[in-house]
């Protein structure tokens, strides 16, 4: 591991200096340039928003005359304010757009959403077009998407998928194309890719076998490189994988990836790797009985580099730069708003004479074609066209995977 130096500022106002563990994560925009969280302690909460495509980071607090609730939830959006989604009543929702204005916190009211059941109304990732917000409600049967802030009118419904839907990741780099693991009925979860600009049409993504549970984690546009947590190398144990939208080979399930006694998340993918997976470097969170830390992988790696995390991480909270630099927000009470840089380490090739050893933990589920296969990249096609899966296309009339 490589590590960069720390970059720190003071926050604006009189702001104190204290260490602060919020209440939420830190949610950074798609383009890396802002964030936000809840700041404060106890009943003193606050949205804060973070700059971070400047020299140096700073963060700008936001309070108003009453403080946050500890559930409240924060967006950023790319021209740096604050999308809030405060729940009221049971039921309902209501949406505003935070800006600093002087000395003062400035409010804008977009409206208020009445959630179809009892449970809450999420806000989805930040959009990739950085104007648009969306929020998701999962009921038993169906789930309704809303945009909630970039429309015209305030908030609007804007489709309603069928099934059970939990997750939510970008699949474009213009926010039309959403992917949500859906669950219909008593079956398996497969994650299906819905089209926001055609009512929400939904198409199948993920159908690794007829039974297993198949998740989509993050997706990168740029590569097409895609991280996945399925059952289907071992039913009933969920594992964790990658593939490459368009490629006919098997999603693979490294071992590397596979640790006793703790959780391996992933939450960032290097972007600008155009064609180009086995190249992005990927960040993912490692939780167990001892705390969080970092670990740093490449598909093309036989290997996963545990590092540890950085004084004040936001665990699970950091962004890359199409450079390889992995930036991790950071807050301690000496440095209150700060990114830690690191990079994937080199790793040695083969000796001179001798062959390279297999790639560690490339298997896919059970009876694969070419589970021995180096991944290639391959140009995206529809989504409809390019199930993960083993099965290869029976000709231009085949199905699509479902």
């Amino acid at each position: 591991m490589t590590a960069c130096a720390i970059e720190t500022a003071a926050e604006d106002g009189d702001h104190e200096r204290t260490a602060v563990r919020p209440p939420a994560g830190l949610a950074i925009t798609a383009n890396g340039a802002y964030a936000a969280r809840l700041a404060g302690a106890g009943d003193a909460l606050y949205a804060e928003r973070w700059t971070l495509d400047g020299p140096e980071p700073y963060a700008v607090p936001l309070p108003l005359d009453q403080p946050e609730e500890a559930g409240t939830q924060l967006l950023p959006l790319a021209d740096g304010r604050v999308l809030v989604c405060r729940r009221v009543d049971g039921r309902r929702h209501t949406f505003s757009l935070l800006y600093p204005t002087g000395p003062g916190t400035g409010e804008l009211r977009l409206g208020a959403v009445e959630a179809p059941g009892p449970g809450r109304l999420e806000l989805l990732p930040p959009s990739p077009d950085g104007i648009c917000a969306y929020a998701m409600y999962a009921g038993p049967e169906s789930t309704t998407l809303w945009l909630v802030a970039g429309g015209a009118f305030g908030p609007e419904r804007v489709a309603e998928v069928p099934g059970h839907c939990g997750g939510g990741v970008w699949l474009d780099r213009t926010g039309r194309m959403l992917a949500l693991d859906r669950r219909l009925g008593d079956g398996p979860v497969k994650a299906v890719a819905v089209d926001l600009e055609r009512g929400g049409e939904v198409s199948p993504l993920l159908q690794i076998t007829e039974t297993s549970d198949d998740r989509l984690l993050l997706a990168d546009p740029d590569s097409g490189l895609l991280l996945i947590r399925s059952d289907a190398p071992s039913p009933g144990h969920e594992r964790l994988g990658w593939g490459v939208w368009g490629s006919l080979l098997p999603v693979r399930f490294p071992e590397c990836l596979r640790l006793d006694d703790a959780a391996v998340t992933p939450f960032a993918i290097q972007p600008g790797q155009v064609l180009m997976p086995e190249s992005c470097g990927v960040a993912l969170r490692i939780d167990a009985a001892a705390g969080s830390w970092v670990g740093l992988w490449r598909p093309s790696g036989r290997r996963m580099h545990q590092v540890a995390a950085p004084p004040g991480w936001l665990a699970g909270a950091g962004a890359w730069s199409p450079e390889g630099v992995l930036r991790l927000p950071c807050s301690t009470e000496e440095l209150p708003c700060a990114l830690a840089g690191l990079t994937v380490p080199e790793e040695p090739g083969p000796e001179a004479g001798k062959e390279a050893e297999p790639e560690a933990g490339t298997r896919s589920e059970p009876g694969a074609d070419g589970a021995g296969e180096r991944p290639r990249a391959c140009r995206p096609v529809p989504l409809q066209q390019a199930p993960l899966t083993d099965r290869k296309p029976a000709g231009p009339d085949r199905e699509p995977a479902g």
